[in-house]
């Protein structure tokens, strides 16, 4: 299979929920030919983009430099603002002195993913934007049960929302995927219970990874925060597929 080559300077490539046979080939082909990759690290250096792409960057030919980025994950955005100005700087340089810059996100680059805060702020380049299989679409696969059908509604929602959102959201459409679970799980979990849809959802943590989770009865779960990367799938009970 052909891969046409790439012509821009700074490309956000997704590289899927977790697992990295889901890698797409044109990810994958970025990733082996750029001469910086860069992403977002926790404190401790810990990149769970990175870690999907590793395999990769093992393989990759020559010297890569790598460009990582902390950034503070916390609801006042000024921070994370700050780092991101400072990253976009700090690529510019790279781009500006002929390198291919590539910048790995879990899921899809532009699916809550960090890379359209530096896509904003890099559009001026030659940009590329290389998708990636989201978290939802594989939590879809791992339950095998399609996101909607025929003339059902579809919405994703934040776990952000507040609380008569999430509820407005979940009695409004058929098929609800609740993302940004984390910290707001006791939020979405009165919000199912208000909608009437405990018995309907059901959740997921670290998508396509070793650590995977599911739980199909949500009344289980502890009303206490859960990890960043988990979600809700709320489907009508009772469809039947035609």
């Amino acid at each position: 299979m052909k891969i046409e080559a790439c012509q821009s300077a700074f490309t956000g490539v997704g590289v899927g929920p977790g697992d990295p046979g889901l890698i797409t080939i044109r990810a994958a082909d970025r990733i082996l030919h750029a001469d910086v990759v860069s992403y977002i690290c926790s404190a401790p250096g810990r990149s769970q983009a990175r870690d999907i792409a590793g395999g990769l960057l093992e393989e990759a030919p020559g010297h890569q430099e790598e460009l990582p980025f902390v950034v503070p994950m916390n609801d006042d955005r000024t921070p994370a603002n700050r780092i991101y100005d400072l990253a976009a700087s700090d690529i510019q340089q790279r781009i500006d002195a002929g390198k291919r810059v590539v910048f790995l996100c879990e899921g899809d680059p532009l699916f809550f993913g960090s890379f359209a805060y530096l896509l904003i702020r890099l559009v001026h380049n030659r940009c590329e934007v290389v998708p990636g299989i989201s978290s939802m679409h594989a939590a879809s696969a791992a339950l095998q049960r399609p996101l909607t059908l025929l003339d059902e509604s579809f919405a994703v929602a934040s776990g952000r929302h507040d609380l008569g959102q999430i509820v407005q959201t979940l009695d409004a459409h058929d098929s609800v995927v609740i993302m940004k679970a984390g910290r707001s799980r006791p939020r979405i979990i009165e919000a199912l219970e208000r909608a009437g849809r405990t018995e309907e959802a059901v959740y997921l943590e670290y998508i396509g990874r070793d650590n995977q989770r599911v739980e199909t009865d949500v009344s289980r779960l502890p009303v206490e925060a859960g990890p960043y990367f988990s979600l809700f799938l709320v489907m009508r009970a009772g469809r039947a597929v035609k």
